[in-house]
């Protein structure tokens, strides 16, 4: 069974590239234009990743990833910053909110497939 993960962006552009990067790896992709929905789609859908993105309208992707890693239903699926917020500050910030990773925009695709396959093995 494909491993599935959700890609939350408000930008469609980035949503369309990392889906598509994502579906022809053969991940099943779902997708979340902001905070409030992406944390209803992994309570819901529960994937097995979440590429979070940081910069959204309403709640933050550290707010929302924070919201996930402290509710008991969906603390253990790991959470992947992608966001153009690149300080040493800005990563500290979302690794202490919950997320396993954090990576800078733009996204070099052989670095995020790697750091996906190392988080759902």
């Amino acid at each position: 069974m494909p491993h599935k993960i959700l890609v939350v962006d408000d930008s469609p552009t980035e949503r369309f590239f990392l889906a598509d990067l994502l579906a022809k790896r053969g991940y099943t992709v779902i997708t979340a234009e902001n905070g409030e929905e992406a944390y209803a789609k992994t309570k819901a859908e529960r994937p097995n990743l979440v590429i979070m993105d940081v910069v959204m309208p309403g709640q933050s992707g550290y707010q929302v990833t924070r919201a996930l890693a402290r509710d008991p239903d969906t603390q253990a699926i790991p959470v992947v910053i992608c966001t153009s917020k690149g300080t040493e500050t800005d990563r500290i910030w979302g690794l202490r909110q919950g997320a396993r990773d954090y990576l800078i925009k733009p996204i070099r695709p052989d670095e995020l497939l790697t750091r996906i396959a190392d988080l759902v093995a």
